[in-house]
Formats: C-alpha cells, structure tokens, sequence
C-alpha cells in the first residue's frame, strides 16, 4: 500500500514537472518583466533620494545582455549615430582618430581630405577642449562623442601643439564621415613573379562596399594588367553578409553557396547563394587574414578556402560566427540582437565560443575551434624586446611628430629610407626623453636585489649581485643596434603617416610585410604551395 501511494504520487507530480519544463518562453519573459517592473516600483516609491530611471533602465539592459554574448547590444535613441555608423560606416564628424595618454587627449591619426586634416590638425596635436569644454576630465569616448554631430555643423577645437608657443583654435565644419572599404589598392611587380599581382586592403563590408571592391579590382585588372590579386582581409571586423556574398561571388558560379544560418527560429535560417556569372573565375587568388578578422571576413575567407578557390595565409580568424539582426524597440531604441549561427559551405560553424555556456556559470577562454584556419600559417607571436618598448610608451609616435616639424618634405614612400642620420636623431631624442629600457630580466634582478638586501644574504654575496647589475642593464643604443630594420620599418611608417596619411603608410609599410612577401611567392610558378 505504501509503495502504491508513493507510485501515485510520483506520477501525480510528473505533469507538473513536464509543464515547468514545458513552459513557453514568453511566459518565462513575461514574469521576468512582471518581477524587475515590481523591483523598479518599489525603489522609486520607497528609495530615499531621487533616481535617475534612464540610467537604471539602460545599466540592467546592458548587464542583462552581456550575460548573453559580446554582440548582443541595446542602442537607445541617443546611441543613433553608433549604430548608424555601424551599418553603414557613416557618422557625421570630423574623419580623426584620438587617443588618450595620462588623461590627455591628442589626434592621432587625421583622414586625408576629411574636415579635420583640411582644417590643418596634425597628428600629435593635444585637443585641449570641444567647443569650450575642457577634455582633461573626460574618457575618450566622451571626447568623440563631442566631436560627432550633424553634419554641416560647427565644432571649435583648442590645440596645443610641440612648437608653437601658445594654444591656438581651429574651427572645424562637421561632414557625413565615410570610411573608404579599399582603403588602398596597387600593383605589385618583380623579376621573380610571373606576371603583376593586384593588391587590394579592405578594411569593411558597409554599403556598396562591394561595388567598392569590384571598381578596385577592374582598375588593377584591366588598367594595369594585374593577372592575380591578394586580397587582404587583415584586421577586417565584418560587416554586411550581403557585401561578403557578392564579393565571392566574383571569383565563383552562380548559384554557388557561400554560407548558412542557422537560429531558434526558421526566419533565421537561411541560405546564401551567389546569383552571378563570376567576372574573375580563374583569376589566382590568395587572401590574407589574421586574429583581427572576423564575421563577414571569415565568410569570404572561409568560403573561398572551402571551395577551393583561394589560399589563404596569415593566422587563425577571430571566430565570430554569430549572426545579428537590428530590431527597433520602444522609444525609438534599437536591440540589434544574436539570431543565429554562420556555417560554410563544409558544414563547419565558425563561432570559436559557445556563449550559452556562459549561462550556466561557466568561464570560458578561446581555444582553437572556431574560426578559419589558413592554409599558410605565419608566426605573429609578440616579442618583448627594444621596439615594443618604444612603441607602447609613444616614442615612434612622438619622434615622427617632432620629424615632421623640422622637415617640410620627405621622399615618396615606395622609396622614403630611415637613415643612419634618423636613428641618431632618434637616440638623441630617447637621451632628451630620458628613456629607460627595461627588460623583464632586469626588472625581475632588480627585485632580486632588493630582497636580497632585506634578508639575511652576506655582504660578499651582495657584492657579487651588485657587480651584476650593469650586464643586466639593457643600453638601448645597442638593442636599437640589434633590432636596427624593425625599428626602421616601425618608426619610418608613423613618419611616412605625417606626409602621406594612410595610403601613403600602407604603400610603404608593403615593402617590409613578411606576409605580402609569402604571398607574391605563392604566384611562382614553382612555389610549393
């Protein structure tokens, strides 16, 4: 009898728990909704001071959707330029990136022909203020924040600049910002190479940046008889999947698929086919990629390696493989929000992490799955040695900034040279500068030494520790010496940056890429591939 009550009762209890599990996911919601509007009520009617409701309501959004994945992000009306610029690489501006060092706010890199080069900014120039407001106190963000606006409208600058006595203003006529998707495009020839390879940098798939692409790519053909091209995908965050799919769909058949979604709901699963005859089908192709690739990058990269038309060189992508739609809310807001899942045409995934796992509490690091794995792998480890020394404590920068004060002109940059009379120079400045160069080896012996002092080691050995210290001290005239064509390649391209902007960087920094030099020996007729 017992056992026949205990059986009842587990089969009473059984529809219960299958309803619980069974629950609809907009019931879920719906209490999820009904409990956080409860909490809200009861804060505002019970909380001693007065609240900002907005901000409560876009920090719990923001903390709810970075339990979800990286991608997942809420725009509210104020945020419409963000996402504007996201989908279209547009904004309203003055087309220049700026940096904060020591909460000091400085341009670092003004476009050519955009508002703020034409206005005269430099690269190095310190903003002191926007339009009266001291940027001091301010993050970067901020700082940009300030300089976007409507364009055709007016921002006022202060700027202090190395070698002028006193601040100065400029004023500065906003325009709708377009970034250029080739950000630069040429022919590359040699003795060794069979006929000219076309180069092409795109650094985005916003609109009609495959037309972009394509206008690129019949100049270097048809104009100047390129016969085989390398499409350089490196640090390319994505973009728009329709971009992606005409851009393969050039070297390709028509009705050829690209790529799959695959999400909760059958709305977002899809399947992308090209709809063209290919313009280049037989056309050799190698396509450059790296960490910082990602998205809509790993679909054109991805794509062509699976179907064998590409080879690919450089490192393991990013692993982006989750697919975002934008969706208006209330408010005039934005949620533009995971839907689904990218796979190639070999039924591979890209995404590198499964971020429901996160969910379930647990931490997770990027391993090796995910992503797309070139055919030519080339070593990108990180050195630690003189030159990222210099770099991370801005003396290229700085130095350049300085070079491109004293000298009103330099060489083009297919033959601009670092000489000796440069790298003089640049330690003399580094002496100014009072550079130290410290390794990780002499910082680790200095503590040693120091220890050492405080405990009970005799003075002998002391001695014998102290004698040591000059051996250990790093003379950066000499690790210059060692590393003296990284530093020349690292320190000609921020000053080539001064006089050329950023098409004459990339033309010169081409002389010294390791993986361009793989590349065009990819198109000899006897290169192992």
């Amino acid at each position: 009898m017992v056992l026949l009550r205990k059986t009842l009762l587990i089969l009473a209890l059984l529809p219960l728990v299958v309803c619980a599990q069974d629950k609809p996911a907009t019931t879920r919601a719906d209490e999820s909704i009904a409990i956080f509007t409860d909490v809200l009520r009861q804060v505002d009617v019970n909380y001693v001071d007065t609240l900002n409701y907005e901000d409560l309501t876009e920090t719990a959004i923001n903390a709810m959707l970075r339990k979800i994945d990286p991608y997942t992000v809420y725009y509210p009306k104020k945020n419409d330029k963000d996402l504007r610029m996201l989908t279209t690489g547009k904004y309203g501006g003055i087309g220049s990136i700026i940096q904060q060092r020591d909460k000091k706010t400085y341009a670092v890199n003004p476009y050519e022909g955009k508002p703020a080069q034409v206005a005269g900014i430099q690269a190095g120039d310190r903003i002191l203020s926007v339009d009266g407001k001291k940027t001091d106190s301010l993050d970067v963000s901020e700082v940009s924040n300030m300089l976007r606006g409507v364009p055709g409208t007016t921002v006022v600058l202060e700027i202090e600049r190395e070698g002028v006595e006193k601040p100065f203003k400029v004023s500065i006529v906003r325009e709708d910002i377009h970034l250029e998707p080739v950000s630069y495009a040429t022919v590359l020839t040699s003795d060794t190479l069979p006929y000219p390879i076309g180069y092409i940098a795109f650094s985005e798939f916003t609109e009609n940046s495959a037309q972009a692409f394509t206008n690129a790519l019949d100049e270097l053909y048809y104009t100047h008889g390129a016969r085989g091209l390398i499409m350089d995908l490196r640090g390319n965050g994505g973009g728009i999947v329709d971009e992606a799919i005409q851009i393969v769909n050039l070297f390709v058949d028509e009705d050829t698929k690209i790529v799959e979604t695959r999400g909760k709901s059958s709305r977002s699963n899809q399947v992308y086919k090209t709809r063209n005859k290919p313009r280049y089908k037989d056309l050799p192709l190698v396509v450059l990629v790296d960490k910082h690739s990602a998205s809509a990058s790993e679909i054109v990269s991805g794509s062509l390696q699976d179907l064998g038309r590409a080879t690919l060189i450089g490192q393991r992508t990013f692993g982006k493989g989750l697919v975002q739609n934008i969706r208006p809310i209330a408010y005039d807001g934005h949620l533009k929000v995971t839907t689904s899942k990218y796979y190639l045409p070999s039924g591979r995934c890209i995404q590198a992490i499964d971020y429901s796992e996160r969910q379930k509490g647990h931490e997770l690091k990027r391993d090796t799955a995910g992503g797309i794995l070139p055919d030519i792998v080339m070593d990108d480890s990180a050195k630690v040695d003189i030159s990222y020394s210099l770099y991370v404590n801005h003396h290229f920068f700085d130095f350049a900034t300085r070079y491109h004060r004293l000298h009103d002109s330099i060489a083009d940059p297919k033959t601009f040279e670092v000489t000796d009379e440069i790298i003089h120079d640049f330690c003399a400045y580094l002496d100014e500068r009072k550079f130290k160069y410290e390794t990780e080896t002499s910082k680790f012996f200095a503590d040693m030494l120091k220890m050492a002092k405080h405990e009970d080691i005799d003075s002998a050995t002391i001695a014998q520790l102290e004698a040591l210290e000059p051996v250990l001290t790093p003379d950066f005239r000499a690790a210059i010496g060692r590393h003296k064509q990284e530093i020349q390649s690292l320190l000609g391209s921020e000053i080539v940056l001064r006089y050329y902007y950023q098409r004459g960087q990339a033309a010169y920094n081409l002389r010294f890429d390791d993986e361009i030099k793989r590349a065009l020996y990819n198109f000899r007729p006897s290169a192992s591939k």
